[in-house]
C-alpha cells in the first residue's frame, strides 16, 4: 500500500472538505495514477465528481503535478504510484 501525499489547489480543496494537503494509504500493491485518481473520486470527493473526473481521467483545466513534475512527463494516468510520492492536483478554471 503505497502512502502518498496529495495537494488540492484552486478551488479543488472544496471538493475533499476543504484540506489543502493529504497523507492517504492507497490500497493495492501496484498503483497507477489513473486508480489513485479513481481511487480520490469514490473515496475523497462526496459531490461534484465532475470538477474533477472526466470519463477515465482528469478533466481539462486540472494541472497534476507528480513530485513537482508535470504528470505528461512521467506517463500521466500509467505512472505507478510510489510510497512518497507527491501529487498536486490545480484547477486552472476559474470564474471572473
Amino acid at each position: 500500500m503505497p502512502v502518498v501525499e496529495l495537494t488540492f489547489g484552486g478551488g479543488l480543496e472544496l471538493l475533499v472538505g476543504g484540506q489543502k494537503k493529504l497523507s492517504v494509504d492507497v490500497p493495492g500493491e501496484s498503483v497507477s495514477v489513473g486508480m489513485l485518481i479513481d481511487w480520490i473520486r469514490r473515496n475523497l470527493i462526496t459531490e461534484r465528481h465532475e470538477l474533477f473526473v472526466q470519463g477515465d481521467s482528469i478533466r481539462p483545466g486540472v494541472l497534476v503535478l507528480i513530485n513537482d513534475s508535470d504528470w505528461e512527463l512521467e506517463g500521466t494516468t500509467a505512472y505507478d504510484v510510489a510510497s512518497g510520492d507527491q501529487i498536486c492536483f490545480i484547477s486552472t478554471l476559474h470564474g471572473g
